[in-house]
């Protein structure tokens, strides 16, 4: 053989037959250009690493890219679909934005609703002929423009829009905030919960905006046509008003058949307690403010409640080929967010959503609703005298016993349809295009 590879001995080619020696040649010569080629093979050969390489940024590539503005996400616990989180600023002042958006386009809707439905529970005296008769709304409402024109109808709502975007942004916003507290976990979402959630979202968004919502019932509690108190001048009137302490015949009565150290003792105390109560000021603006704690406690929680759970039960098989918009549950802003949302109610679902929450909450909180009008008014009849909420109750009941704390129902039914549903309406609308 010949020397082919390297540490073998080439035999003598005189040992090899003459037919076979020209075909050993011809091996013998193939074998270092098969060698040639497969080292230019292997060098040509790319290594491993710059394969794994391509792979990962090819797969890097065909990730979905967002081009759009999105919210900070964060991971669920089962590490798979991921949430948006709500205690990020971005999501705290577009949720709140959309609240108070919703708030304004709700009011003005119902604006002239709300006119003649204050003056009712107020017991106007001008307006109360019409609070026993199905047709005292449309009478009342002709009355006010007869003498006041289109814009009276609309009284008082300048000083509404001031008060009900800051109100209704901190409503859907404390709402939203006190729920991921309240709720961290779909397992622990119950009734109880949502209730609690609305109610205290409501309590916080009254204390913030309430000396606004005081000024909107006097100006819209004004029938007088010569009288057009602007909203500077309605609140110099509600700060300057004086609290006149409580003086009646009986005790006066009491006082003269008294000893003279019972006298005595008794106007200390009553100089001491003038001293500590202020009868005019800022807290003047805070008029029926107890009456709106109690009466916001089963009107904000019940909302809330009732327009979640109707949500729910309109969300479910059954019905949600129906009811719910398909692909709305993809967020329209990034698709990072896929599957985090709920899906969205056709505008016909909302709005009934809407309109059952508005009805089931008013009809819960009505009567202190009742006696929160009157204790709001108090310094524009009467002597000024300040009621607490039991005196406020006792002198409805006197006037017009049970009926009395149901006074202007029937407008509030007509009232808070139509606002309940475009607030709620509004709101998941702007969330969605929002992207929250």
């Amino acid at each position: 053989m010949s020397a082919a590879f390297p540490g073998h001995v080439r035999p003598d080619e005189s040992s090899v037959a003459p037919e076979s020696r020209q075909q050993h040649r011809l091996r013998t010569e193939a074998i270092p250009q098969l060698d040639s080629q497969m080292e230019q093979a292997s060098q040509s050969r790319p290594s491993r690493e710059p394969v794994s390489g391509d792979l990962n940024s090819i797969a890097h590539a065909n990730r979905p890219v967002d081009t759009g503005p999105s919210l900070p996400v964060k991971q669920n616990d089962r590490g798979g679909v991921q949430e948006v989180n709500k205690r990020s600023l971005d999501y705290v002042l577009r949720s709140g934005l959309a609240g108070g958006l919703a708030g304004c386009a709700a009011k003005t809707v119902v604006a002239p609703l709300d006119r003649v439905k204050i003056l009712f529970q107020a017991s106007n005296p001008h307006f109360a002929k019409y609070t026993g008769s199905w047709f005292g709304l449309v009478s009342a409402m002709r009355d006010i423009h007869r003498h006041e024109g289109a814009r009276g109808l609309f009284k008082g709502h300048s000083a509404t829009l001031l008060r009900i975007f800051p109100y209704a942004a901190i409503k859907f916003l404390a709402y939203e905030q006190i729920r991921a507290a309240v709720i961290p976990s779909r397992d622990k979402e119950t009734p109880f919960r949502r209730l609690i959630s609305g109610s205290l979202a409501g309590i916080t968004s009254v204390f913030f905006t309430y000396p606004l919502e005081l000024i909107r019932v006097r100006l819209a509690f004004e029938t007088k046509k010569s009288s057009h108190s602007s909203l500077v001048g309605t609140f110099r009137q509600i700060y300057n008003e004086r609290v006149r302490p409580p003086s009646g015949p009986s005790e006066l009565a009491a006082a003269k058949s008294a000893p003279a150290a019972a006298v005595a003792t008794a106007e200390n105390v009553s100089s001491a307690v003038n001293k500590v109560v202020p009868r005019y000021g800022l807290s003047n603006f805070y008029r029926g403010f107890a009456p709106t704690i109690l009466g916001m406690l089963p009107y904000a929680g019940m909302s809330f409640l009732t327009h979640d759970t109707v949500g729910d039960w309109l969300r479910s098989p059954a019905l949600a080929r129906y009811t719910t918009i398909p692909g709305s549950e993809q967020s329209s802003r990034s698709q990072s967010h896929k599957g985090s949302r709920r899906p969205q109610l056709t505008a016909a679902a909302e709005l009934f959503s809407g309109a059952l929450a508005g009805l089931v909450s008013q009809t819960c909180s009505y009567p202190l609703e009742v006696i929160r009008r009157r204790m709001q008014v108090g310094g524009a009849v009467g002597d000024g005298h300040r009621m607490s909420i039991a005196e406020t109750a006792g002198k409805i009941w006197l006037e017009k016993g049970f009926r009395g704390f149901w006074v202007g129902l029937t407008i509030g039914y007509i009232k808070v349809v139509p606002l309940a549903a475009t607030s709620f309406f509004v709101y998941e609308r702007l969330k969605w295009s929002l992207g929250i």
